[in-house]
């Protein structure tokens, strides 16, 4: 005989919608600052190593984003 009273999923997806939805929206705010400052740099490393064998700016954002974000929920 199985016994459903110890497995309580109320409530638990909720949560998770709520924090990935607030996550969501830091990440995207911070990809969107990071783009310019991205592009700056990836111009001037371009001009001096001439050459376009390295990542473009919306993969600099992207990877800034992705790094700064975890630490805003981990604060």
């Amino acid at each position: 005989m199985t016994d459903f009273t110890s497995s309580d999923t109320r409530g638990h997806k909720h949560g998770h919608t709520k924090r990935g939805t607030e996550f969501l929206v830091y990440f995207s705010i911070i990809f969107i600052v990071a783009i310019p400052f991205a592009t700056v740099i990836w111009l001037l490393e371009v001009f001096q190593k001439q050459t376009l064998n390295m990542q473009g700016p919306l993969a600099r954002a992207w990877c800034e984003a992705d790094r700064i974000t975890p630490l805003i929920f981990s604060a």
